[in-house]
C-alpha cells in the first residue's frame, strides 16, 4: 500500500459520501466532494509517476474508481432529472464499450493503449459539464452533448491507435 493507492481508495470512500450529500439536496457540498475526488485522481497519478510508485493494483483500481465515481454522478443526475436519459445512455454506452473492449483485448493478449491527452481532456470537459449542470447554467446540457460527441471522437482515436499498435500482432 502506498500513497497513490491510498488516494485511489479514498475515491471509493467518497462515492457514498457524494451520494449521501446529493440525495439530501446538498448540491454544492456534493459537487465539492466530486471535485476532491477529481483532485485525488490527478494527485495519485502524478505522485505515482514522479515517485516511481506505479503498481499493478493502482493501475487496475485507478480507472475503476474514476468510472465508479462518474457512474454515481451520472445516475444521481439522471434520477434527479438534472440530466436527460439520452445523455446518460450515450455516456454509459461509450464507457461500457471502452471498458469491455479493453478487457476483451487484454484477455486476448493484445496490447492496449494507455490513457493519452485526449482521454484526459475528455475527463476535464466532463467535470466542467457536471459543474455547469450542478450550478444550473442555461447551456449546461448543450455543452454536455458537445462533450459526449468529443468523447466518442476520442474513442475512435483510441481504436485507431489500438489497431496500429496491434497490426503486426495477429
Amino acid at each position: 500500500m502506498n500513497v497513490p493507492n491510498l488516494l485511489t481508495i479514498s475515491r471509493f470512500v467518497l462515492i457514498p459520501v457524494f451520494l449521501f450529500c446529493f440525495f439530501l439536496d446538498y448540491l454544492k457540498t456534493s459537487f465539492v466532494i466530486l471535485a476532491i475526488a477529481g483532485l485525488t485522481d490527478v494527485a495519485d497519478g502524478y505522485y505515482a509517476r514522479t515517485h516511481k510508485q506505479v503498481t499493478p493494483m493502482g493501475t487496475m483500481l485507478d480507472p475503476l474508481a474514476d468510472k465508479m465515481m462518474m457512474l454515481a454522478v451520472v445516475v444521481s443526475l439522471l434520477l434527479s432529472g438534472m440530466m436527460p436519459w439520452q445523455a446518460a445512455l450515450a455516456m454509459f454506452i461509450r464507457d461500457a464499450g471502452m471498458i469491455l473492449g479493453s478487457a476483451y483485448f487484454y484477455v486476448k493478449g493484445k496490447k492496449t493503449v494507455p490513457a493519452n491527452a485526449f482521454g484526459k481532456w475528455t475527463t476535464v470537459l466532463y467535470y466542467l459539464g457536471i459543474f455547469f449542470i450542478f450550478f444550473e447554467f442555461s447551456f449546461a446540457i448543450t455543452y454536455l452533448w458537445c462533450v459526449i460527441v468529443f468523447s466518442f471522437v476520442t474513442s475512435f482515436i483510441y481504436i485507431g491507435q489500438f489497431a496500429r499498435l496491434n497490426r503486426s500482432r495477429t
